[in-house]
């Protein structure tokens, strides 16, 4: 509940602050709408700026679910595998010194204008997070159970699908919860390069015509999407925790 006492008290501010600047400048609306109007055209153009959300909101799902899929899938075989680790742990990290964002243009001139350039954006921009913090879940498995389950004679097979696996779901959780917030933007910066629909190429054809409004609109909507997807994720990942160790905080 204190939570969003707060969260309301920033958005009164925020909007507060906002239209203060606006009637204290003068600002014309193609430059900075005021709140109303761009609640206005929100309303207005609702059904426009939901259908673009749609497919916003599906690039951002599909990325989602397989960057988490691949960052865990790779996670578990850099835990499983000493030779994983040596060969594919500097790859990882040598990859993070290209931007990711450098590389939607190559995407959409090699697959086009569809969905897959964006869900793989989505996926490229997540799957180092997932895959770093599952990853160092596993290899934080407290050694008291890992010695126990040595001494009771269990594969190195059960042991990481019984024991590590499980005592890693927390770092997973961390990662899904950051993998949530990022992959809308990876979807965005995709649709930014070349798209014909989503709010990211919705919002390049509001601001190539001076549509402001609408443009702040779209952004709202993103906005809403983003917050209510890592509620979701928060949500989910914390009753996984707490499946796992019951006396887990939320």
């Amino acid at each position: 509940m204190k939570g969003v006492v707060s969260v309301c008290l920033f958005v009164v501010v925020l909007l507060a602050g906002w239209q203060s600047l606006v009637s204290g400048f003068d600002l014309p609306h193609y430059i900075l709408p005021s709140p109303m109007r761009v609640v206005t055209t929100f309303t207005t153009h609702f059904w426009l700026i939901l259908e673009h959300a749609t497919v916003t909101f599906s690039e951002v799902i599909l990325g989602l679910f397989f960057g988490v899929l691949l960052g865990g899938m790779t996670a578990i075989t850099l835990a499983a595998s000493p030779v994983a680790r040596a060969v594919m742990r500097p790859m990882m990290v040598l990859s993070q010194a290209l931007p990711v964002f450098a590389l939607a243009p190559i995407l959409t001139l090699w697959l086009g204008y569809g969905l897959i350039p964006k869900i793989i954006m989505a996926l490229l921009i997540i799957y180092f997070p997932v895959t770093s913090s599952f990853f160092d879940g596993l290899m934080r498995t407290p050694s008291g159970m890992l010695d126990m389950a040595r001494v009771m004679g269990a594969k190195p097979s059960a042991i990481l699908f019984h024991i590590r696996i499980p005592a890693a779901v927390p770092g997973l959780a961390s990662g899904m919860r950051l993998a949530a917030v990022y992959a809308p933007i990876g979807a965005i910066i995709g649709e930014w390069v070349g798209a014909s629909e989503g709010l990211g190429y919705l919002m390049l054809l509001a601001n190539g015509r001076a549509k402001i409004d609408l443009m702040f609109a779209a952004l709202f909507m993103l906005v809403v999407m983003t917050l209510a997807l890592h509620f979701l994720v928060d949500r989910l990942a914390t009753i996984a925790v707490r499946r796992i160790d019951p006396s887990a905080a939320g």
